[in-house]
């Protein structure tokens, strides 16, 4: 287990201080802090001017009920979230996660990981992430509408193109953007496009916006594969999740060659040896909204396992894409056992510190989300430029595009990583290249002084005009 820096510790702690119980949210910061030690160490002048312990305090944290009446016309109450956390680089950027397991803890993970994240891509995107406890699954269309419509009417004021712009994520899809969009449209009398992404392709939408965040793992594993002259070509996979990455990671593995050979939902796995039927997966998940366990009830010579670990099935790569902590140690070590040679993380932390940490060890290729499923929010700025100049960019030219984009935070990672002493380590490589481009930005744009301070010595340039 990594040690933290002797001057990265009292302000680990102090988020462990003011941030209790927020567990997911502590293991994220961790994770970035023990890749920055090489950095305080090159470049003491990081760790000046509150700058580390400014990336760790949100700008912005928002809390609201959120009403809604039931097809019962029983009164519902939800909570919703929206932690604006770094726009350092441009306007806050990161989707919205209806789930019941959501609460301000997992909302800050998300955003505080969004930060690097959108750093990586290269964009003009900051940082942030929202939500609600709100569970969509078994609701009726009009009571999705209604919650929706309700979320809206408080978020919307906090947002807006230049300030803050959402997009989808668990339990958040066309549908629920769509909602919201009338919702938002309604309320302020503007068709700002531009406000959320994931949109439908007839009001505003990007192509590749859907597959994006799928493709853009694949493509990024891709790029980990080929430095050991290897491909997905004949490799067996296993993905995990059966939703809209999951669904997009396994279309993409296919044309490449792979052979995806589990998929999951939060009831089961699903294990087809012959390689997942895509068109089956689609009618199921995305048409009829159904559940794992019918693709086995619907092809033959498929095994359902409504328990057990879908990572005891051996396989060559490991696509974690459900959600955060799904993969742990013991997991980790099962996977290694049977000859795991490269795992890339499609969904947001999906493996636990050790696992990650055993994956490393073992020299397989390990890829953290913040760098391997960035492809959906680079898509989504290239949904907010084609909103913004009125245009609408092809299928090929949008998915070739997203492939320089991946290719580029690959070599990004990897060169960071060789620059610090830690060749390989793409999570080394992704905390470190997102954080520098961060905290220069920080550096640049500096901090708010009071008048009352103007006589005060200060090290660093006057930010206050003299009169």
């Amino acid at each position: 287990m990594t040690v933290l820096d002797e001057k990265l510790e009292p302000i680990f702690n102090q988020v462990l201080q003011r941030n209790a119980g927020e567990l997911e949210f502590h293991q994220a910061v961790k994770e970035v802090f023990e890749s920055l030690g090489a950095v305080i160490a090159k470049h003491p002048s990081y760790a000046e001017g509150g700058l580390i312990e400014r990336i760790c305090e949100p700008e912005r944290q928002i809390i609201f009920r959120v009403p809604w009446i039931d097809d019962t016309g029983h009164v519902q109450i939800n909570r919703g979230f929206r932690v604006e956390f770094s726009s350092a680089l441009g306007p806050f950027k990161g989707g919205l996660r209806f789930h019941p397991s959501v609460y301000l803890g997992i909302i800050k993970f998300l955003g505080f990981e969004q930060i690097f994240k959108n750093a990586l891509t290269g964009m003009p995107i900051g940082g942030g992430k929202g939500g609600s406890d709100f569970d969509p699954k078994g609701r009726s269309d009009g009571e999705i509408m209604r919650f929706c419509q309700s979320f809206m009417t408080e978020l919307y004021r906090h947002l807006g193109e230049h300030t803050d712009v959402p997009a989808g994520d668990i339990g958040v899809g066309q549908r629920e953007i769509g909602y919201m969009f009338g919702q938002y449209k309604r309320i302020t009398n503007r068709y700002e496009a531009g406000v959320l992404t994931g949109k439908g392709l007839t009001w505003g939408g990007s192509q590749v916006r859907t597959e994006a965040t799928g493709y853009g793992t694949v493509f990024f594993v891709h790029e980990m594969l080929k430095t050991r002259n290897q491909g997905f070509d004949g490799k067996k996979v296993s993905v995990s999740g059966s939703g809209n990455v999951a669904i997009y990671t396994i279309e993409k593995v296919q044309e490449l060659g792979g052979k995806v050979i589990t998929c999951s939902d939060s009831d089961g796995y699903v294990l087809d040896e012959d390689g997942i039927d895509l068109a089956l997966i689609k009618e199921i998940k995305e048409v009829r909204r159904g559940r794992i366990s019918d693709y086995a009830t619907e092809k033959t010579g498929v095994k359902y396992f409504p328990k057990g670990c879908i990572w005891d099935v051996p396989c060559q790569i490991a696509l974690p894409s459900a959600t955060q902590n799904e993969l742990n140690g013991r997991d980790a070590r099962e996977l290694i056992k049977n000859g795991v040679i490269a795992i890339g993380e499609g969904a947001n932390m999906p493996c636990t510190s050790d696992a990650a940490h055993l994956f490393i060890a073992a020299g397989a290729l390990f890829g953290p989300g913040k760098a391997v499923n960035a492809g959906g929010v680079a898509t989504s700025a290239l949904e907010m430029q084609q909103n913004a100049s009125r245009d609408s960019w092809s299928f090929d030219s949008t998915e070739h595009r997203l492939a320089e984009i991946m290719k580029g935070i690959h070599d990004r990672c990897r060169a960071t990583a060789e620059e610090y002493g830690a060749p390989g380590n793409y999570v080394t490589g992704a905390n470190i290249a997102g954080f520098i481009r961060v905290a220069e930005a920080m550096r640049a744009l500096g901090v708010i002084w009071s008048p009352a301070l103007r006589q005060e010595p200060c090290s660093h340039q006057a930010l206050w005009p003299k009169r």
